[in-house]
C-alpha cells in the first residue's frame, strides 16, 4: 500500500516537471516566431514616409554567337576591290587577306620550217596580293604587285619581257555615301636591269638604262573618292607629292627620267592626281577593266599632263585556265615625248587564294586586283 502511494507522488511531480520543461519550450519558440514576425511584418506607419533601397544585382557576361562566314558577291572575274565593295561587306571580320597568282606560257618550235623562225619560248609569273582592314567607316586596303617574264630563243640571249614592282596602301574614311576621305602612298620600280635590245643586240649590264630604284617613284596624296559602286570609282587628289629616284650614278645625267642635273637623284614634284576606274563586263566569263591616271606639276610646266592608261581582257576557261589580254599606253615628258606602247597576249594558269564564302550554298574565291 506505501509502495502504491509513493509511485502515485512519483508520477505527480513527473508530470508537473515535464509540464514546466514544455511550457519553457514553447516560450523559446514562441519567442523565435514573434522576432521573425517583427522582421517580416510590414510596418504600416512607414508607408507615410517610404525610402529607396538600393538593391545591387550581379551582372553576369553574356556571350553572343555569330556566323563567322564571310560573305563576299560571287564575281566570277577578277577585278578591283573598291571602297564600295569594303565597306558594305555584311561580316564582322576585319582582315582580309587574298591573292591571285598567275603563269603565262609561250612557246614556238620549227623544224625545217623553209620560211625560218626561231625557236623559243616566254614565261610571265604574276603575283597579286591584297590585305584590307574593314571597320565601321574606315578602310585600309594594302596591294602588292609583282610581275616577271622573260623569253629565251635560239641565238639570242635571254630577254627581259615583263618587270614591275607595285605597292599601294590607301585608307579611306566615309563622309557621306558613295564619298570617301582618301590618303595613300604607290611605290613604283622594277627588279632587274633593262636594256634596250633595238639597238643592243647582246646586251652587257653596262648597257642598261634602268635597273632597281633607277627609276624608282614614290607618291603621297590626299583628297576624296567617289565609290556609287563595285564597278566604277573615282579618286582626285588635289595635294600629292610625286618623288622620282635614280639611284645609280651611270643613270644620273640631266634629261634622263626628268632629273634636272647630272649627278641629280632625286626629284619631288607637287600636283593633282586624277584616278578612274571602270569595270565593264562584256558576259559571264568576259570582263575589260579600264584604269587611266593623271598627273600635273603645279610648280613646273603644268600644261604637260603625264597619264598612265592600262586595259585588261580577262576571258576565263575555267577555273585555272584564263586568257588574259593587256594594254598599257604611257606619256611622260620627263622620259620620252612620245607615246608609250606595251600590249600583252597570253594563256595560262590562275590560282586564287583567299576566304572561302558561302552564298546559295555555292563555294566562291574573292578575286583580287589584275594588273
Amino acid at each position: 500500500m506505501l509502495m502504491k502511494k509513493v509511485l502515485a507522488l512519483f508520477c505527480v511531480v513527473f508530470g508537473f516537471l515535464s509540464q514546466a520543461q514544455i511550457t519553457g519550450y514553447q516560450k523559446i519558440i514562441d519567442s523565435i516566431n514573434q522576432k521573425k514576425w517583427d522582421s517580416t511584418a510590414i510596418d504600416l506607419d512607414s508607408l507615410a514616409n517610404p525610402r529607396i533601397i538600393d538593391i545591387r544585382s550581379i551582372k553576369k557576361d553574356s556571350v553572343k554567337i555569330t556566323n563567322n562566314v564571310v560573305i563576299i558577291p560571287n564575281n566570277n572575274d577578277a577585278s578591283p576591290l573598291t571602297p564600295s565593295s569594303i565597306l558594305t561587306l555584311p561580316t564582322l571580320k576585319r582582315w582580309f587577306v587574298f591573292g591571285q597568282n598567275s603563269l603565262v606560257f609561250n612557246q614556238s618550235s620549227f623544224a625545217n620550217w623553209y620560211a625560218g623562225g626561231n625557236n623559243n619560248i616566254g614565261i610571265i609569273g604574276k603575283a597579286n596580293y591584297n590585305i584590307v582592314y574593314k571597320k565601321d567607316k574606315h578602310y585600309l586596303d594594302n596591294n602588292i604587285q609583282l610581275g616577271y617574264g622573260f623569253v629565251s630563243s635560239t641565238g639570242q640571249s635571254t630577254r627581259k619581257t615583263d618587270d614591275y614592282i607595285n605597292i599601294m596602301t590607301n585608307y579611306g574614311y566615309e563622309l557621306a555615301q558613295h564619298y570617301y576621305l582618301s590618303t595613300g602612298f604607290q611605290f613604283l620600280s622594277q627588279f632587274t636591269a633593262g636594256y634596250n635590245y633595238s639597238n643592243t643586240h647582246d646586251p652587257v649590264f653596262d648597257d642598261r638604262i634602268s635597273k632597281f630604284m633607277a627609276p624608282g617613284y614614290l607618291n603621297l596624296g590626299i583628297g576624296v573618292s567617289y565609290n556609287p559602286n563595285e564597278n566604277f570609282q573615282v579618286i582626285l587628289r588635289p595635294v600629292n607629292g610625286k618623288f622620282t629616284f635614280v639611284l645609280d650614278k651611270k643613270l644620273q645625267f640631266a634629261g634622263n627620267y626628268g632629273l634636272e642635273r647630272d649627278g641629280q637623284s632625286l626629284r619631288a614634284e607637287l600636283g593633282a592626281m586624277l584616278n578612274v576606274l571602270y569595270k565593264i563586263k562584256l558576259f559571264k566569263d568576259a570582263t575589260y577593266i579600264n584604269q587611266i591616271n593623271f598627273f600635273t606639276n603645279y610648280l613646273q610646266h603644268s600644261e604637260r599632263v603625264d597619264i598612265n592608261y592600262s586595259g585588261s581582257l580577262n576571258l576565263k576557261f575555267n577555273k585555272y585556265i584564263t586568257t588574259v589580254v593587256t594594254l598599257d599606253l604611257m606619256y611622260d615628258h620627263d622620259q620620252i615625248q612620245k607615246l608609250q606602247r606595251k600590249q600583252t597576249l597570253g594563256v595560262g594558269i590562275t590560282y586564287n587564294l583567299g576566304y572561302k564564302i558561302e552564298r546559295d550554298n555555292k563555294t566562291g574565291v574573292i578575286k583580287p586586283f589584275v594588273n
